[in-house]
């Protein structure tokens, strides 16, 4: 046997072996090179491309839906501006009609229609809002002029960015080269082994939604967001979108710095004569339940006395009409249910408030359908424009929160705070008429909850709150039957209060419980019992509403006073 070719094969193997081991170490090598050091040069387009004709994109997201025209004719769905600009863009259905509201302009525009009302005033659009399966359009440039929007459309993509008053905008740049046709990639992913969106090239403008260690995430103004080395930019600008300004409301704006000290005036027929009021020292607001709701079409029934407001005026006191549903809830339910009746209603009370020279209106509405609630805020929106025009302040009466349907909670007080210059808090009724046990009408505790629920939980302003206080109490009568006692109760105001302590010679003891004075007397078998309104209830009132930098106070109703409320409840404004 030839032991040198057994040699000489074995040394072939070998050398085989050597050189395919080398070469699969030499593609792996390859690959570890091309795959983790190189960096990744394919291409891939953004997930949305093509999807939409006209994408939307607000703070770099993507929203469902598609713009429609371009340019000056660029509009966009209805359901992208309620969910990014305004969600209290109402559109109506039945008369294919879209209402827009701000603090000073009342917008009614119908599809297909070029013109318009601002504040029941015809205008001419450039263009039409259009339907388009079932979807409504918005021209765009609406945003800005209402709103202060900015709208961004770019014509090679056809990506439209919406940018809303107040947004910030921080941008850099990529940098400078000297090299030619040099470009930066615009990665999926932060990392330099994810696919290329797009080559940028220097100068081009990126704003920053976010950062991951040595990489930002970007938009760039054509809608594409990805991931840039920060090394390969430079700092850009940053603003802010502006905010239009905002000023008070012209009402409002009388009240600035002062607080307010109302009583209303029940007129249950006509106005009481001037003469017979006497000295109300402090009070600088008066509002008599002047006009109420009458039908489901929305008008309104009038008891307004010129003599009452020239006496006021001449007090130096404001006059805010009081305007009630008249508790009737199937007549408001109708009479709120339409934009044009809701005019009906607004139209009519400033036909009032100028034939009249009212300073305000109070709206009172209660025993309201909870599913009647969002028509009343409407309600309100539509009000508060047209009211500025006039330079009223306009108020709404809320009762403290609870469960009960129709006197509490139809009423959202978070939707009402910002269309209104004033929420009134009716701090009262805590025990009411028909209790079936008896309590106070208003403790302190309860009122001072009743406050502080609605500031923290509706966030509404405390010098937007004005304190509504009960000038009346209950005498609360009870009686045994078969082992239990039977309630009723009959409200009186305080001088008739005072007139049962001197009648039954009564001390009044301080009820730490209730913060007020109590006092309790029998008649046969019937024991009669009072928490008391008096000087000592309406300082706790006044210090409360002091304390919490509340607007003011209000007080039901002027003729339940006695001459030393006055005195109490005018250090609210001192």
């Amino acid at each position: 046997m030839d032991t040198r070719r057994m040699k000489h094969g074995k040394a072939r193997r070998k050398s085989k072996k050597g050189w395919l081991l080398f070469l699969v170490l030499m593609i792996a090598g390859l690959w570890w090179v091309s795959t983790e050091v190189l960096p990744n040069r394919e291409h891939t387009d953004p997930e949305w491309l093509g999807k939409y004709e006209k994408p939307i994109f607000s703070d770099g997201k993507l929203l469902e839906g598609s713009a429609i025209g371009q340019g000056e004719s660029l509009k966009l769905p209805l359901p992208v501006i309620q969910q990014i600009i305004d969600d209290t863009i109402l559109y109506e259905e039945e008369t294919q009609s879209v209402i827009i509201t701000t603090p000073r302009k009342l917008v009614l525009l119908k599809t297909d229609e070029k013109t318009g009302q601002i504040n029941n005033k015809p205008v001419e659009l450039r263009f039409a809002p259009e339907k388009q399966d079932e979807v409504i359009y918005l021209p765009a440039d609406l945003l800005t002029e209402l709103y202060g929007a900015e709208v961004h459309e770019d014509s090679a993509s056809g990506a439209v960015l919406l940018m809303t008053p107040g947004e910030q905008l921080n941008h850099v740049t990529v940098k400078e080269s000297s090299k030619k046709d040099f470009t930066v990639a615009l990665r999926e992913e932060g990392s330099i082994h994810a696919p290329i969106l797009q080559d940028m090239k220097s100068g081009t403008k990126l704003r920053i939604l976010g950062e991951q260690e040595e990489w930002y995430y970007v938009q760039l103004y054509n809608g594409y967001t990805g991931f840039v080395k920060k090394a390969s930019t430079v700092e850009g600008d940053s603003r802010q979108v502006p905010e239009l300004e905002q000023a008070l409301s012209p009402g409002k704006e009388k009240w600035k710095s002062k607080k307010v000290n109302l009583t209303w005036e029940a007129v249950y027929q006509v106005a009481p004569k001037p003469a017979s009021i006497g000295e109300l020292p402090g009070v600088n607001v008066v509002s008599p339940t002047w006009f109420s709701l009458i039908d489901g079409e929305g008008n309104v029934k009038s008891k307004a006395d010129s003599a009452y407001v020239n006496w006021a005026h001449n007090q130096g006191m404001q006059v805010w009409g009081l305007f009630s549903n008249s508790f009737e809830p199937d007549l408001t339910t109708e009479a709120l249910s339409s934009f044009d009746k809701r005019m009906t209603t607004i139209l009519q009370m400033l036909h009032y408030a100028k034939l009249y020279d009212l300073d305000g209106i109070n709206i009172d509405y209660e025993n309201v359908y909870t599913k009647d609630g969002p028509n009343l805020t409407q309600f309100m929106r539509e009000l508060r424009p047209l009211a500025s025009e006039y330079g009223l302040v306009v108020s709404i009466d809320v009762t403290p929160k609870s469960n009960s349907e129709m006197w509490s909670a139809f009423l959202d007080r978070r939707a009402l705070a910002p269309v209104v210059d004033y929420l009134i808090l009716m701090a009262y009724d805590e025990h009411w008429a028909a209790s079936p046990v008896s309590g106070s009408v208003a403790s302190l505790p309860w009122v001072e909850a009743s406050v502080n629920r609605i500031l923290q939980e509706d966030g509404v302003d405390p010098d937007q709150m004005i304190l509504g206080i009960p000038l009346y109490t209950r005498v609360w009568s009870e009686t045994k039957v078969d082992g239990k006692t039977k309630v009723k109760s009959k409200a009186i105001g305080m001088k008739k209060a005072k007139e049962i302590i001197e009648t039954y010679k009564l001390t009044p003891e301080f009820s730490a419980d209730t913060g007020q004075n109590y006092v309790e007397y029998k008649e046969g078998d019937v024991l009669n019992r009072i928490w008391l309104e008096d000087a000592v209830s309406l300082q706790s009132r006044v210090d409360l509403a002091k304390s919490l930098g509340l607007a003011g106070v209000a007080t039901w109703t002027r003729s339940f006073a006695s001459a030393e409320a006055w005195d109490v409840l005018k250090q609210i404004i001192e």
